[in-house]
Formats: structure tokens, C-alpha cells, sequence
């Protein structure tokens, strides 16, 4: 199973990024896709992009198809009996999913195995954030019932984590464990932004660092929304920045993903915007490591692991005093 061009970029980056991206915003009065019905109760109907799939009886070989629907899974506490490998990082020894089953079979990376998936004699199929084609989801659904990729709430913003949250609670018969889950992870960036008024309407844009430039992610990025849900707003300008017009860095607050400060400073003009002479830049390190993966998979059990990661480099590099040494996150 091949999916589109775009799928070798969130190699290359970790990313978790397409039209059907899942923003990290709170969205308390959403229309969740897997809302309706009481908690546990079969079968269980689950809308997504496909249309809907019913789940006739609660699951018990559960198959994660999706790019980061393994972390749902797991935060629900449900261990899978197979899953689809996150490519570019050491998944299985991710931090943030210490004392979950990690030596779980997989079933494909960035291209699915439909053969694997079938030998994993599936009773349901996870795919929340798994950017599938209709010939894609068809195929799948001929195996077993296929939750697709969550749609976003009627008002046309995209879907969330939280969306993706209620939709697995629903085909797993855990709805009441995927509240809890969400009211903890919200809470976790309520006590983040709360202990930093600062970040409330502060511009700082996401930034990749690619061969060629930079690339500023747009706000509905799931990457790029972690932070407006801390209360930062994205910039006005977004997307492919060419080594002329680094300008468009030089925000209130700039964080860069993929490389680090060290590798950085040899460019001698990324070196002397303002943003980054005043240090007022976090640096979450090179693709493949915890904070970049944790943003990435932009999950239940990801986002608190970041927060804790990263709060301490934004809140030095909001106080707007350039004598504060912003940390290094990790």
C-alpha cells in the first residue's frame, strides 16, 4: 500500500502533516466525530472521512494502522497486537511511553503490509491519522472494520488530537477513559499557560529547517497548533522560506526544528536576526530525537512529555530579557 509524495517529508521530518492534519488545539465545543452513545456500548458506529464503520462487539485484536494512533491506543490502555511503525526514530524507546507494551509486531512503516495486517487477524483497524486514499481505506475494510482518518468539527477547522481521541474511546468502548484522558492532558497545558501569561498572543513562528531554507508551519499544523494551544499565534507569512527572505523568521519568538543552535550559528545570516542575537529562539534538536518525535506524534502521551521538555526553554525565551540563557530542551 503506497501513499501520497507528501508521506517521504514526515519521514525525513517526523511529521505528522497533510490537509487532513490534526491540530493540538483544545476544542471544547467541537463536534466530536465519536461523541454520541453511552460509554462501552456495541456496536458502535464511528464517523471519518470514509464515511462511517460499525464495530459490532468490543474488540479484543486490535490492529493501529495510523501514524500516531499506537499512543491513543496505549494512553486508553489497550495494547495492540500489532501497529504500524513510526520511520525515522527509535519509537519503541520513546520516553514518553515508558512502562507501555513497546515489543508490539509491525504491520509496515511509511507503507503498510496488507499482508502483515491480515496475519494479525484483526477485529478492528485504527487508522485516525493514517492519511489514506479511498483504495487505501477500501482495501483495509475488506480485513476488518476500519476507523479512517477523523474528520475536523462541522465549522470547517481541522481535526484534532482530541477528535482522534474520541473517535478510538468510541471504538474501543472507552469513553470514559478517553475524557479522563483528555480532561488530563488539558489540564497539564492549562498549568503550563497559566504559569506563563507571556506566551498569551505572542507571535513565534514553528520553523523546519529543510536543505534548502526553512519551512514555517501553518497554524492547523499539528506541530505548529501545540504552541497556539500554549496561547502563541502563528505569523502572518507561513510555508517555504529561501535563504532570502530569512526575514521572515525574525519573530517575537522563533522555534526551529531539526537542527540545533551549535549547527546554526555558522549561517551568518540566520545568525544575526534580531530573534536569534536577542535569544529569543528554542532549538528542539535534529529530527530523530525525543522532542521532535514527541511533537510529531502530537498524542495523548506525547504532548505532556513536551511540555515538560520544552516549558522552561519558552518561558526564557519569552521573558524578553536578553540576558536570560535560553536552555537547551531535552
Amino acid at each position: 500500500m503506497r501513499f501520497p509524495r507528501w508521506a517521504s517529508v514526515l519521514t525525513s521530518t517526523l511529521a505528522l502533516t497533510s490537509v487532513a492534519s490534526l491540530t493540538a488545539c483544545s476544542s471544547d465545543d467541537a463536534t466530536h466525530s465519536a461523541s454520541a452513545g453511552p460509554d462501552g456500548a456495541f456496536p458502535a458506529t464511528v464517523e471519518h472521512k470514509f464515511g462511517s464503520t460499525t464495530i459490532e462487539s468490543r474488540p479484543d485484536r486490535v490492529v493501529t494502522v495510523g501514524f500516531n494512533d499506537l499512543d491513543f491506543a496505549l494512553a486508553l490502555g489497550e495494547a495492540p497486537v500489532a501497529t504500524r511503525a513510526f520511520t525515522g526514530y527509535d519509537y519503541k524507546q520513546r520516553p514518553w511511553a515508558q512502562g507501555y507494551a513497546t515489543d508490539i509486531p509491525e504491520v509496515g512503516g511509511m507503507e503498510l503490509d496488507v499482508e502483515k495486517v491480515a496475519e494479525a487477524d484483526p477485529d478492528v483497524l485504527l487508522g485516525t491519522y493514517a492519511v489514506f486514499t479511498q483504495d487505501d481505506y477500501d482495501t483495509l475494510s475488506g480485513l476488518a472494520p476500519t476507523v479512517g482518518d477523523v474528520r475536523g468539527p462541522a465549522d470547517g477547522r481541522a481535526a484534532s488530537w482530541e477528535d482522534q481521541l474520541d473517535a478510538i474511546g468510541k471504538a474501543l468502548g472507552k469513553q470514559g477513559e478517553a475524557e479522563k484522558v483528555r480532561d488530563q492532558v488539558r489540564a497539564a497545558f492549562g498549568a503550563a499557560t497559566a504559569a506563563n501569561p507571556q506566551f498569551a498572543g505572542r507571535t513565534a513562528a514553528v520553523a523546519m529547517v529543510l536543505d534548502n531554507g526553512f519551512y514555517i508551519l501553518e497554524p492547523e499544523d499539528p506541530r505548529a497548533a501545540f504552541f497556539t494551544t500554549l496561547g502563541f499565534t502563528a505569523p502572518a507569512e507561513t510555508g517555504t522560506v529561501s535563504p532570502e527572505r530569512l526575514d521572515l523568521l525574525d519573530q517575537r519568538t522563533l522555534i526551529v526544528l531539526g537542527a540545533t543552535k551549535e549547527k546554526l550559528a555558522s549561517d551568518p545570516v540566520f545568525s544575526q536576526l534580531p530573534v536569534v542575537k536577542e535569544d529569543r529562539t528554542v532549538y528542539l534538536g535534529e529530527f530523530g530525537t525525543d522532542a521532535t518525535a514527541a511533537l510529531g506524534f502530537a498524542s495523548p502521551l506525547s504532548q505532556p512529555y513536551l511540555l515538560d521538555a520544552a516549558t522552561p526553554a519558552l518561558s526564557a525565551a519569552t521573558d524578553d530579557d536578553p540576558a536570560t540563557v535560553v536552555p537547551a530542551v531535552g
